[in-house]
Order: structure tokens, then C-alpha cells, then sequence
């Protein structure tokens, strides 16, 4: 059984809520986590029924310990309000959903919207405007929140800004949204990379959230995931620093010491916090499979 504390988000993949043939697939696939959109990936005459094709996979498919999550049509739309409602008849029916995810959260009131219609589901915000990045610290503070996710698509489309694989003109929203994050203890993951069949530019992409950070990466394609998976989970290295950090650590203490060396480097209290971390995280992955 997976603790919801140390639940993995190495892996979250879009899903089309109109696609019945890849909401199936989608069961079988090792990814973590599920964002099934009902929004950019659902054409405007498709939208009323991919409400309802998504509603039944979520009732009769099995997506095992994966975290789901809906993505909603905005509430300035036509179809927002009324994907709102039909998630949270099916969570009162006994559907299983974790989170509702919504996109273009610029305010924190945008939030409150939501639960004006609905106290159901925990919520998750797409971080996707210069607004929401002004405001991210604000947002992340909402007692209903629970994740973030970047949008970096939409986010480089309002700031004008060009590709570049260090992504330098990402920076000050990422680096914003995931202080905002860490401070208020919320799940975040990263925006997609669009070239789903560049491994390494992918890699790349993954080591730098990683490394920066971030829990996870959201993915559009399933030929994506085991780059993201393995770039965000403990390596074995990881896990054996860890293992002796703590051992040396708790030996330490027992002869009234407050401090332990390990590799020739001094280990703290602090370093253990984030060993005991790695360990949970490595077994929470381990329950997933």
C-alpha cells in the first residue's frame, strides 16, 4: 500500500478523455500518474461526449495504484462548469478520482470557483500564465490545493518567448512556481517536451527538472516514460549513500555524537531527513510496480 505522503509522480501522462482506445491502454502502461484531459487534447465537438467516455472508463477500467487526475474544461468556457459537475457525480457515485487539475490558474480565487461547484476532490493548478507566476505563492497557500503543474507550452506562447534546450527563458516561472511549492509542501511536476521521439533532448529535460527539484515530469506519449521514470527515482547509488548515511548516523548517536562521516564527508541530522526521503521514495516506487 502506497502512503499518499510518498506517493510517486515521476510519470504523469496525458491521456485524451475522448480517446476510449487509449483510456484502456492506459491501464497497462507504467506511468504514475494520469492526467485525463478533457481539454487541449479534446476537439470543440467532442467535448460534450468525452465527458461521458471519460466518466465510464474511470468507472469500469482498473488504473491500479495510478494516481487519476481530471483535467477540466476552464470555467470561462462553455463546457468548464459542467465538467466540474459531471466529475463530482461520478466521485459521489463511487468513481475513483484523486484530483481535479485546472488550467490557467492565475488567482487564487480561480480555485475558489471550482469549489463553489464542488468540496469533492482535492484540486491541482496548471501553471500556465505570467499572472500565475506573479501569484504562485498565493496559489500554492490554497488549503484545497494538493499539485502543480507547468505549462510551459502556454506559458512560452504569453511570454513571447523562444525554444532553447537549457530552457533560460523558463527559468524565473519554473524557479517561482517550485519555491512556491516546496513552501507550502504541494506535489509539482514539470511541463512536457514536445519532441516525444528525441530520447536524449527528453533526458536532458528530466535531469534538469530533477535536479532542480521537481517530483516529476508530465509526458505526451507513452514512449516517454521510462526515460522519466528512471530519471526520477533514486538511483541505487542514491539509495546505498542513504542506507549507510543513516546507519553511520544512528551509530554516531549512540556513542553521544552529533555528527557522523561518511565517504569523508560530515553527515548532519539534515542529511538524514533527506536519506530517510530517498528511502521512502524508493519504496513507494517499488509498491507501484
Amino acid at each position: 500500500m502506497i502512503n499518499s505522503a510518498n506517493r510517486p509522480y515521476r510519470s504523469v501522462l496525458y491521456i485524451p478523455g475522448s480517446k476510449e482506445r487509449a483510456l484502456e491502454k492506459a491501464t497497462g502502461l507504467a506511468c504514475d500518474a494520469i492526467i485525463f484531459d478533457l481539454e487541449d487534447a479534446v476537439a470543440v465537438d467532442e467535448k460534450v461526449n468525452a465527458r461521458e467516455t471519460l466518466v465510464t472508463a474511470l468507472r469500469d477500467f482498473d488504473y491500479g495504484a495510478r494516481a487519476r487526475i481530471v483535467r477540466v474544461n476552464g470555467l470561462d468556457t462553455e463546457w468548464g462548469r459542467e465538467d466540474v459537475l459531471a466529475i463530482a457525480a461520478a466521485v459521489h457515485a463511487g468513481v475513483k478520482i484523486d484530483a481535479l487539475l485546472i488550467p490557467k490558474v492565475s488567482y487564487k480565487k480561480d480555485l475558489d470557483a471550482v469549489i463553489d461547484l464542488t468540496s469533492a476532490l482535492p484540486l491541482w493548478a496548471m501553471m500556465e500564465t505570467a499572472m500565475g507566476m506573479l501569484n504562485a505563492g498565493d496559489i500554492a497557500s490554497h488549503p484545497r490545493l494538493e499539485g502543480m503543474v507547468m505549462g510551459t507550452n502556454d506559458l512560452a506562447k504569453e511570454l513571447q518567448s523562444r525554444f532553447r534546450a537549457d530552457r533560460l527563458p523558463m527559468q524565473a516561472g519554473l524557479g517561482q512556481c517550485l519555491l512556491a511549492a516546496k513552501a507550502f509542501g504541494k506535489v509539482i511536476v514539470d511541463g512536457v517536451y514536445n519532441a516525444f521521439k528525441d530520447d536524449a533532448g527528453l533526458k536532458a529535460e528530466c535531469d534538469q527538472g530533477r535536479d532542480m527539484g521537481f517530483d516529476g515530469k508530465t509526458l505526451i506519449h507513452p514512449a516517454q516514460l521510462e526515460i522519466a521514470n528512471a530519471a526520477f527515482a533514486p538511483s541505487e547509488a542514491e539509495v546505498d549513500l542513504a542506507q549507510r548515511q543513516i546507519a553511520a548516523f544512528d551509530a554516531a548517536q549512540a556513542q553521544g555524537l552529533g555528527v557522523a562521516v561518511v565517504d569523508g564527508k560530515i553527515v548532519e541530522n539534515l542529511h538524514i531527513v533527506t536519506a530517510r526521503q530517498i528511502l521512502a521514495k524508493a519504496e513507494a516506487i517499488a509498491a507501484m510496480a
